[in-house]
């Protein structure tokens, strides 16, 4: 936070801010090796980490080495990987930990997208154990499941098909003078409890809420790693008596005081503060003018369609889809602006954040392209910032691309110059308002990962539970893990 700002704020401001930074959970990333003694971070290979973002890459390679950590620490005899999306931590957590896994997730491509990748990477260390003359082993290829688990249940019968045997088809490397071939015995030892992990890397909605319930009611699953997202998409219920079938809340502490969020609220919960506290003044105001045409998109909608208005439309980030279409006119732009003189109208400043700081918000950074009339920030010192007058013409291009994503043909009948001309005078206020709001995010979500924790301590002392940060949060701003063991009191250790 800038002191140097807030002396200018007003006293209420100050306090407000304040308080709610008192209340909300630290998300700066943990010593995870001090939290996870045993814990080894092992950099991904180019075979492993094909594909991924840096984003990805960062999350993939901690939190298989969390989970690796967490599995061992049980004994376990296999990783359920929930919401797998393209596999790639059930791949790592496979090929480099060498952990039988399950990946499930509700999208049938991802699951060919999966298998397809894991084929590949099967290929590369069959042809390393080749050269290297050391002996052929096993690999661990993840299984992959496509269903869409939408009940404790359905998560218990997955669960339940993992601990199955030989009769789940595992593919596996022939291993030398072996005669097995494929077939993977998880429990050989008729003696042993079975021991399953979850593991989920942003599981989506209500899907983490049934991994930590399945996690207390499946006697089979002995611990789970959940990271949480995409908090709008919790279901709420109503407070009323008797067990929460809903994503939220969970806890009974929080059911019995009657707190409710809504809609606004879990929406609330997804803003990152890392993310947009990061942005420089030019990014953040760019960023301000977008919200304020998707305000006026709203009056649009409002106006001339009432009855979409009624079912909340989603038109997604207008804001990246618009970046795409003048890319090409960016470059020849920046060209023109070499030779320009500071005299020049502009509408939006340049802006060439990080991508750990725009993804989300303002694209991805390969997406960030000098809009039409901008002046590039290393030209733009010492001149003089005139406000341009063609925002209409971006907020025209804006409604139109909304239209498009809502499968509405665009009419000449809608007035957007008369939208606009109502909705610029209070466009500065956007900025401001939106800023208050996205202030309660990291607040909201400190409610709801509380709230999960707090369910999980109310199941007493058979199991240990805690919240750890484990990314860093500019990177990936959903960064708290709930891990939680069953305890074992012949395996008895700290679960963080």
């Amino acid at each position: 936070m800038n002191l140097a700002f807030m002396d200018q704020w007003p006293t209420s401001l100050k306090e407000f801010i304040l308080k709610i930074r008192s209340m909300v959970f630290c998300q700066e990333q943990a010593d995870i090796n001090m939290a996870l003694p045993g814990l080894q971070t092992i950099s991904l290979n180019t075979v492993l980490a094909q594909g991924m973002n840096v984003k990805k890459k960062h999350e993939v390679e901690i939190l298989s080495a969390v989970t690796n950590t967490v599995a061992n620490s049980i004994r376990a005899d296999a990783i359920l990987d929930v919401g797998a999306g393209q596999g790639y931590l059930a791949q790592v957590l496979a090929f480099q930990y060498q952990h039988p896994v399950i990946a499930i997730d509700a999208c049938s491509h991802h699951g060919r997208v999966t298998d397809a990748r894991a084929e590949r990477i099967k290929k590369y260390y069959t042809s390393q154990m080749i050269k290297s003359e050391s002996g052929m082993r096993s690999l661990n290829v993840p299984k992959t499941i496509t269903c869409r688990v939408l009940s404790i249940d359905t998560l218990k019968t997955l669960v339940e098909t993992s601990l199955i045997g030989d009769d789940v088809e595992q593919s596996m490397l022939k291993v030398e003078n072996q005669e097995d071939q494929g077939k993977l015995h998880w429990l050989s030892d008729a003696n042993k409890k079975p021991s399953i992990v979850l593991a989920g890397l942003h599981a989506c909605g209500d899907l983490s809420v049934t991994m930590l319930k399945t996690f207390v009611e499946c006697k089979d699953v002995k611990a789970v790693v959940s990271l949480g997202c995409c908090y709008n998409l919790l279901s709420e219920e109503m407070i009323k008596d008797g067990e929460s079938q809903f994503g939220f809340p969970m806890s009974h502490a929080v059911r019995s005081i009657g707190l409710s969020l809504g809609k606004s609220a879990r929406d609330l919960a997804c803003q990152s503060a890392e993310r947009w506290r990061s942005l420089d003044m030019h990014a953040g105001i760019h960023n301000f003018e977008l919200h304020a045409f998707r305000a006026a998109f709203q009056m649009v909608l409002s106006k001339y369609y009432p009855e979409i208005v009624m079912s909340t439309p989603s038109i997604g980030r207008k804001g990246k889809a618009l970046r795409r279409r003048h890319q090409r006119r960016s470059a020849e732009s920046q060209l023109h602006l070499k030779g320009s003189t500071c005299h020049m109208r502009h509408n939006f400043p340049s802006v060439v954040p990080s991508e750990s700081e725009t993804d989300g918000i303002l694209g991805s950074m390969s997406e960030i392209q000098t809009l039409p009339g901008e002046i590039p920030s290393n030209e733009r010192a010492g001149c003089e910032v005139i406000k341009s007058d063609d925002k209409l013409s971006h907020f025209e291009n804006f409604c139109q691309s909304g239209l498009s994503h809502l499968g509405i043909k665009h009419s000449q009948d809608i007035n957007l110059q008369g939208i606009w001309k109502e909705a610029e005078p209070f466009a500065d206020l956007v900025g401001p308002y939106w800023s208050l709001r996205a202030a309660l995010g990291p607040l909201l979500e400190t409610l709801i990962i509380l709230d999960r924790l707090l369910f999980l301590q109310e199941q007493g002392s058979a199991l240990e539970a805690c919240l750890l940060p484990i990314f860093d949060p500019k990177i990936s701003p959903r960064n708290v893990a709930i891990i939680a063991k069953k305890i074992d009191k012949d395996l008895r250790s700290s679960c963080c």
